[in-house]
């Protein structure tokens, strides 16, 4: 948990940042927001609220990330929506409707904290649904 007080946001995304390039598992909340890193370098920040995601690095490598911070308030441009299925972490790029799964992250730690994107509902089943036919398309 962060004060309030001394919290800016693009801080706190440089440090979990930091942490995956490190292949460092963390999980940061900040209000209602939450940022986490895992041990195969990738790291995402999360409004569980609204389940929006925005990923923060790839393979312990900083992504581009677009967030305006002030003293008051900040602003992100969320990139898509998430789920968390079991150990599963779904992704759907609001771009292209791409859906990813990915596995190895802290799911447990962060349903444990409320951070499951629940919402989605049917939505994140037919995400997995999908998922696995990709996979298994790959694997005959």
């Amino acid at each position: 948990m962060v004060d309030g007080k001394s919290f800016r946001l693009a801080d706190e995304v440089r440090y979990i940042q930091r942490r995956a390039a490190e292949h460092d598992s963390r999980i940061v909340s900040i209000g209602q927001l939450v940022l986490f890193s895992s041990q195969s370098g990738d790291a995402w920040m999360l409004d569980p609220s609204e389940h929006l995601a925005v990923r923060l690095a790839s393979d312990g490598h900083p992504e581009p990330v677009h967030i305006e911070d002030t003293e008051t308030s900040f602003v992100v441009a969320w990139t898509g929506q998430y789920a968390i299925v079991g150990p599963a972490f779904l992704y759907t790029d609001r771009d292209s409707g791409q859906a990813t799964t990915l596995l190895g992250y802290p799911t447990r730690k962060l349903v444990h904290m409320g951070a499951t994107g629940a919402g989605w509902g049917r939505n994140a089943f037919q995400l997995l649904s999908r998922a696995g036919a990709k996979i298994s398309n790959i694997f005959g």
